[in-house]
């Protein structure tokens, strides 16, 4: 292995040479206080800055064995390290220095959210952050001092400073290892109370704004649970905690504009995830299997029984194994329904301003104009209960237009001045008291789920040099090979990790795509291999910049492909053969 004092050395003769000299660094380097592993050095200053690693062996970095106790606290170290380590970086480094990217040291910092991340890794044995480097130069030349300083001044400060335990720190990490530890206790014993949520008394639901995830400063107004519906839960750490628990079943929040139902939505919908604390939504806890739904016009469909919610469709097209390129509204949300139910939801979140509103209800006086054969759509108000009753499939629902509803839920919720209010009494009283001529237009009782299988190629991979060329934008866009999918409407992919990571993923379950496995199958395996073998399995390079995903936002990528085609699995007795293809 070489030292420091060597990588000093190859840096002088180097300096001033053409940018591709910098190539001659990669390798492994012996510090005093860690390792310096140069995974991957970048051939141009305007490319991806280089991969590099730095190992802090573990009894030496004075994290003791309470912090890793269990895998909550094990991911919460490795997120506390992580933005250490970006603070840090920021504050000691230069910025840019030169051409292209040259000067920065950046690693893949988290936002609110607590997630599993490739960025740190702590174990037994080491503590190792991995991050990104940009080698400076002159045009392109190589600036030699320049990396003399990043590599053999910045670098030491940063890894002493952030992957080292010090002692004054010890409330702040305790806090929040203990912090991730409760939330993930929490969210466990929802299913054993008949839960689908939490919000703890006190919590701070509004955020900063529409792009700002972080909570809103003066004038947020701590969350009460209304006393019908509050209950106490044992953590951990914090021991005794009273919120307000979201019974299963259907729950409607209710409301005048304005008043804090879709904030109380979007928490819940991001309560799946573990926050940070200072957050405000530490112990807003949703069930694991929680999906939020909207609609979302012109995306692809390929083989989706959405029967349950769309039949007789003219010129006799199939809903059984629907197909199009260019969905609807309506057929786009119960696309999304079915799909999610087929990959595991078992919590649907809806909110009438994203939803279609012929998919959510069509009321008695356009019952009386519009005659039901000639009406292709059962609104969900139909669905929403038997969901739950014969699949177990629960909905929280925000709805400010239309009382309809009030027959249907099991719970209702009114937010005035974002102060929740149990007011399923009063609901279901005025839904007695003022019944009107509504038919309920249901087709039949539901089906269980069909299964769909993916037929080979179906998402083509162009392979270059033997890899395929994978490229993500944002959270909400990637290309492999020539395959491009966009998925504005997945609401909860809340950082540009989990898209580079849903990537690979999709590029792991395409070759298990043989016209035999269930995508459900093929989901289970992807998700199978990470929780066995980790993040790292996604990709044959060791990157330090994906982080976790949930099942059903790899189901809903794979289903925005359009390039899929898929046809009804034999385990359901479905044809073998795929109907024409429809366009809506």
């Amino acid at each position: 292995m070489k030292d420091a004092q060597t990588l000093r050395e190859t840096l002088r003769r180097i300096d001033g040479r053409g940018y591709k000299a910098y190539k001659e660094l990669q390798g492994t380097y012996a510090f005093e206080a860690f390792t310096l592993f140069i995974d991957h050095v970048q051939g141009d200053p305007f490319a991806q800055p280089s991969r590099l690693r730095v190992r802090v062996d573990r009894t030496a970095s004075g994290f003791d064995a309470s912090f890793t106790s269990g895998p909550s606290r094990t991911v919460a170290l490795c997120d506390y390290l992580t933005r250490l380590f970006s603070r840090t970086a920021r504050r000691v480094t230069k910025g840019i220095r030169g051409t292209g990217k040259g000067g920065l040291i950046l690693i893949d910092t988290p936002a609110q959210e607590i997630l599993p991340r490739t960025a740190m890794s702590v174990t037994d044995n080491h503590v190792e952050a991995r991050f990104f480097l940009g080698l400076p130069a002159f045009g392109r030349r190589i600036a030699g001092r320049d990396a003399m300083e990043m590599l053999l001044s910045e670098l030491p400060a940063i890894a002493t400073e952030a992957l080292f335990f010090k002692e004054d720190r010890r409330a702040a990490l305790t806090a929040h290892v203990e912090c991730c530890e409760d939330a993930d206790a929490l969210r466990e014993k929802l299913s054993a109370l008949n839960r689908v949520a939490f919000l703890a008394n006190g919590a701070l639901l509004p955020r900063a704004s529409g792009i700002d995830p972080r909570p809103l400063g003066s004038g947020a107004i701590p969350f009460s649970s209304p006393a019908t519906l509050r209950m106490e839960v044992e953590l951990p750490n914090r021991g005794k905690v009273t919120g307000m628990g979201i019974p299963e079943g259907v729950t409607l929040i209710v409301g005048g504009g304005f008043h804090g139902k879709s904030t109380l939505l979007n928490a819940l919908e991001l309560g799946v995830y573990n926050h940070i604390p200072g957050d405000g939504r530490e112990l807003v806890v949703t069930r694991p299997d929680a999906l939020k739904i909207r609609a979302a016009d012109g995306r692809s469909i390929s083989g989706t029984d959405i029967s349950p919610f769309i039949n007789n469709l003219p010129f006799g097209r199939s809903t059984t194994a629907f197909h199009t390129q260019n969905a609807s509204g309506s057929t786009s949300q119960a696309a999304g329904i079915c799909e999610g139910i087929e990959a595991g939801a078992r919590l649907l979140l809806l909110d009438e301003d994203t939803s279609a509103t012929n998919f959510m209800i069509r009321d008695e006086k356009m019952q009386h104009l519009v005659a039901s054969e000639n009406e292709p759509i059962t609104p969900f108000i139909d669905r929403v209960k038997e969901l739950h009753d014969s699949q177990g499939v629960s909905t929280i629902l925000v709805m400010g237009g239309s009382g309809d509803y009030f027959a249907t839920a099991d719970h209702v919720i009114q937010m005035t001045d974002y102060a929740p209010e149990d007011v399923t009494e009063k609901a279901h009283g005025i839904a007695k008291e003022h019944a009107d001529g509504r038919m309920v237009e249901t087709t039949g009782p539901l089906r269980p789920v069909t299964h769909r299988s993916p037929r080979p190629k179906s998402i083509p991979l162009e392979e270059r040099r033997g890899r395929v060329k994978i490229t993500t934008y944002g959270r909400h866009e990637m290309v492999l090979g020539t395959t491009r999918i966009t998925f504005d409407d997945v609401e909860q992919i809340v950082e540009p990790s989990q898209t580079r990571a849903l990537a690979q993923a999709v590029a792991m379950a395409t070759p298990l795509m043989d016209g035999a496995r269930t995508l459900t199958d093929i989901l289970d395996r992807v998700m199978e291999t990470v929780a066995t073998q980790g993040l790292e399995s996604l990709s044959d390079i060791l990157r330090g910049d994906l982080a976790a995903f949930r099942k059903l936002e790899l189901a809903a990528v794979i289903n925005r492909a359009r390039t899929l085609k898929t046809v009804p699995s034999e385990v359901n007795g479905g044809p073998k053969n795929m109907p024409p293809a429809a366009r809506d």
